[in-house]
């Protein structure tokens, strides 16, 4: 579920009209026997010593993570410039890559089942692991970093980061928080056609809150309770509004290809990638480009690689490409890795589950739904909209989800169904208490304090 590389000839395709864009987004469109399931995943490196981040170079580093797993198991290295910035499977499936902070993330082959799904994240956290072990380097799933500044966090040597981190001050409070001191899991599902995917979009959109707090998981920053319960939640109200957020207009009549295009196109740009540099277009318009009047590149249009990038850097709740992108989930443990794409698949690629959920939420009107946005942050199955607390929208939407994989009837080791995958989640409404909850309960127990546990309590 990845986009054209940038020597193909798909990359290389001049856009002359808005027409060719929504064409390419419609191209994402596929038979149900087609659709496949990416899921991706990041999670924090941490030196097991010390505790401290993982910097880019010397002999425990980042670098070496990547040439580690270069090495040992097969990957293509990545490079920009001299350096090794990320892996690709010479089959071209998946990849391995670096935020902004140095979280390593696995973005995930396109696969049939959530079983393969759980197979690869196992797969993908056995080499880490093996790799990170000789290195003295372990990882950390959630989604925030508990105890690191935002000083101390490396910075990836990365061209697009130099260009991000600088505009993002200029534009909310949390955006380089966001870049370099948050991690998430998402999966990336398809759709059949513009009907299915506005249907899909739609009920995405409206559940993501429901998502978030199932999966809150970042109750800490600064060695201290942050006051959140998904404090990565909390960090995407407030840093780049123009180019996040609930997309209001996706309940619009009339939604479709056209309309997310119309949208991308006015999201302002970061860069344009020319000679495998970098050009700064900070704040600049892909209208205007599309028109032939960015100030960087005067009279130059762009090309499909252009827009497939552009289309990287808008990261609204759930996101349209070729696919639907499921935003809203903070990273944890390896069960709850797994539960993600069980959780959507569950809803989105069986029918009478996707009709039964739309039915749940088509009345709530945009503020309904952006008020409950804003209230899981902190609150997670506590917020609640029209009389009905979260938990019990969980309890409800987690049976539709678990009839709908069900009905797949995609069965995995010792003949289980993908609904298997669901358990944590049940747990967690059961109980009424999120992942982020149970932390701050044995901070305050066991822990008397030393947020420092959680990296020797809960990593991979």
């Amino acid at each position: 579920m990845s986009g054209p590389t940038p020597d193909s000839p798909k990359a290389r395709t001049p856009i002359e009209s808005k027409a060719q864009l929504i064409d390419e987004l419609a191209l994402g469109s596929k038979p149900e026997a087609q659709w496949r399931i990416g899921t991706e995943h990041e999670k924090f490196a941490f030196l097991t010593d010390t505790l401290a981040p993982v910097p880019y170079h010397g002999e425990r580093s980042i670098k070496s993570l990547l040439e580690g797993l270069r090495d040992r198991f097969g990957w293509s290295g990545v490079l920009e410039g001299e350096n090794i910035i990320a892996l690709s499977d010479p089959k071209g499936l998946g990849n391995v890559s670096l935020e902004p902070g140095g979280q390593f993330e696995l973005s995930g082959a396109p696969l049939e089942t959530v079983h393969d799904t759980c197979e690869e994240v196992h797969e993908h956290l056995a080499q880490v692991r093996e790799v990170g072990d000789r290195l003295g380097i372990g990882f950390l799933g959630l989604g925030a970093s508990p105890v690191w500044s935002r000083e101390v966090t490396p910075v990836m040597p990365k061209g697009r980061y130099g260009i991000m981190a600088p505009y993002m001050d200029k534009v909310g409070h949390y955006g380089r928080d966001m870049m370099f001191r948050t991690c998430t899991v998402q999966v990336n599902l398809d759709f059949s056609s513009e009907a299915d995917m506005v249907k899909k979009l739609r009920v995405s959109l409206a559940l993501q809150p429901i998502a978030t707090a199932l999966f809150a998981n970042s109750p800490f920053l600064d060695g201290k309770p942050n006051g959140f319960l998904s404090f990565r939640s909390e960090v995407w109200r407030d840093t780049d509004n123009q180019r996040a957020g609930m997309l209001p207009f996706a309940f619009e009549e009339g939604f479709g290809f056209e309309r997310y295009v119309d949208y991308a196109l006015d999201v302002p740009m970061y860069f344009v990638m020319r000679d495998g540099k970098y050009v700064n277009t900070a704040g600049e318009s892909f209208r205007a480009f599309l028109d032939g009047r960015l100030p960087q590149l005067p009279g130059e249009k762009p090309v499909m690689k252009d827009w497939a990038d552009h289309l990287t850097t808008i990261f609204p709740e759930v996101r349209l490409k070729k696919y639907l992108e499921m935003r809203g989930a903070d990273s944890g443990p390896w069960r709850r890795l797994c539960a993600l794409p069980a959780f959507w698949v569950g809803l989105l690629y069986d029918q009478s589950a996707l009709d039964s959920a739309w039915d749940l939420v088509k009345d709530w009107t945009a503020l309904e739904r952006q008020a409950l946005r804003d209230a899981v942050p902190k609150q997670a199955l506590a917020a609640t909209i029209r009389g009905r607390t979260v938990r019990d929208i969980a309890r409800a939407v987690l049976a539709l989800s678990r009839a709908g994989l069900e009905a797949r009837g995609k069965h995995g080791c010792k003949g289980k169904s993908e609904a298997a995958f669901l358990d944590t989640l049940d747990e967690t409404v059961g109980s009424g208490k999120t992942a982020a909850e149970n932390l701050l309960d044995l901070y305050h127990g066991s822990w008397n304090g030393d947020i420092s546990r959680v990296f020797r309590d809960f990593a991979y």
